[in-house]
Parts: structure tokens; sequence; C-alpha cells
């Protein structure tokens, strides 16, 4: 990839060693800061909120009460259905005429709900929302696995200093979580990053180019256009930014242990 980056190839005949022109044209390509700016919008909201309800379910969850493995069931399984049938199903709910989520808005009072994925502005949050609900389980598991070896005495000393649900949460919970919440942040950043697959599905990059993101961008310069290079070029430039992302997270992980 890194050779193919640096060559004019169609992947038919023999490729054409041009050095850095593909990078050069990087810099005047419009959809390719379209591209990377969705990308970094979606990366700097998904993260976070994906985290947040991945966290919460897992607290919640990790409390014994009846039917506790069912819920546990319920919100992992999202992660193990088919990319195509959940897009399918949240298109109809997104409807901004027939989906019962706007059905539901205007019930609530809201005059003119978003348009969802057949809006510029509202297509992405949209996304980001199913994508949530999507992998939500999936790290959920990994919280769950990690405050199972949270040691039980920690909360009873907690407790007899008086400490509150917030100061527990703060200061032992937290705490004894970082080795997975590192772990968390890692596979999230890289996740969104390379986000491709519900994209391409539930709407395709648009309406316009408002959902499109470097994965998609590769997907349809290399085996749309045939341009092999061009694309090799893009995917080196996803590769450069989660690589940097990822050593910022390791050192800044590093620090908080030291």
């Amino acid at each position: 990839m890194f050779y193919m980056s640096l060559t004019n190839w169609n992947i038919f005949g023999t490729s054409e060693f041009i050095g850095l022109d593909n990078y050069r044209r990087l810099l005047d390509d419009p959809s390719f800061r379209t591209a990377l700016r969705n990308t970094t919008l979606y990366a700097l909201i998904h993260i976070p909120l994906t985290f947040v309800v991945a966290l919460g379910l897992a607290l919640l969850l990790n409390k014994k009460f009846r039917g506790v493995t069912f819920f546990r069931t319920v919100a992992f399984f999202p992660y193990i259905t088919s990319i195509v049938a959940i897009a399918a199903v949240w298109n109809m709910l997104f409807s901004p005429e027939m989906g019962p989520i706007n059905q539901f808005l205007m019930w609530l009072g809201v005059e003119n709900p978003p348009g969802w994925v057949v809006s510029t502005d509202w297509s992405l949050p949209a996304v980001i929302i199913v994508q949530t609900w999507r992998f939500m389980g999936y790290y959920m598991l990994l919280f769950l696995a990690g405050l199972q070896t949270v040691p039980a005495e920690l909360y009873e000393a907690a407790r007899m200093d008086g400490a509150s649900a917030w100061k527990r949460f703060k200061h032992v919970t937290l705490p004894c979580l970082r080795p997975t919440t590192f772990l968390v942040t890692v596979l999230l950043t890289i996740g969104a990053f390379r986000v491709f697959d519900l994209v391409l599905i539930m709407t395709n990059g648009g309406p316009g180019q408002s959902t499109l993101v470097l994965s998609q961008y590769i997907w349809q310069r290399g085996f749309e256009q045939n341009q092999f290079g061009y694309a090799s070029a893009i995917a080196v430039v996803l590769f450069a930014i989660c690589m940097v992302v990822t050593i910022i997270q390791f050192i800044w992980n590093k620090r908080r242990e030291d």
C-alpha cells in the first residue's frame, strides 16, 4: 500500500512511479477535505458518546437483580445483528414523514422534526446514533469485565469512610478501570476513523457528501474509479492519523500511570 501510494495505477497494466504527486493532489481535493472533516467530527462525537453509554450500561448491569443476564444479552444483541438489517430498520425509523421517531417528536410538540438521513444537517448525527447503539453492548462487556476485577473491599472501606456514591465511583471505580478505559478508548478511536459499512449501506455518503468518510472515499477511488494509487495515498493518511492518535493515547496513559 505504501508503495502503491507513490504510483499511478488503475489495476490494469504496470504501475507508473510518480513520487509524492498523489499526496500533493490530496491538498487540492475538496472531497478529501470533506471526508476528513466528516470523519473527524464523527470521531469527536461518537467516541465519548459510546464511551459514556457503554460505561453507564455496565454500571447498571453490574448489579445483581432478576433478569440481569437477559438485559445484558439485549444490550449486546445489536453488535451481532446483520449490518444490512440494522441500516434498513433504522432508515425506516428515521423516515421524515412516516418514521415513528418523528411521529413521537411531533406528538411531543416538535413542529418541524429533523429530516435525519435525507437532511445534510442531520444525516451524520443519525449515523452516529445508530453506530453508538450498535457498539454500546460490545464495549459494555469490556467494562463489565473490568468492573468484575474491582475488589469489593475497596467499596466497603470507602463506605466506612463516609464516601458518597459519586466519590466511590470517582476514587475507586475509575482508577481501577484505567486499563479497561484505555483499551476501550483505543478501540473506539480506531473504529471511529475506519467507519465504513454502516455509512455505505445507510446513506452511501449522502445526501451530497454530508456523511462521506475517509474509508468510503478510499473505496470510491479504488474500487469504483480504479485509482488504486490515489486510494492508497488516502489509506496511508488514514493509517497515519490512527497511528498518531493511538501513540498520543499511549503516552497520555503512561503519564497517568506514572
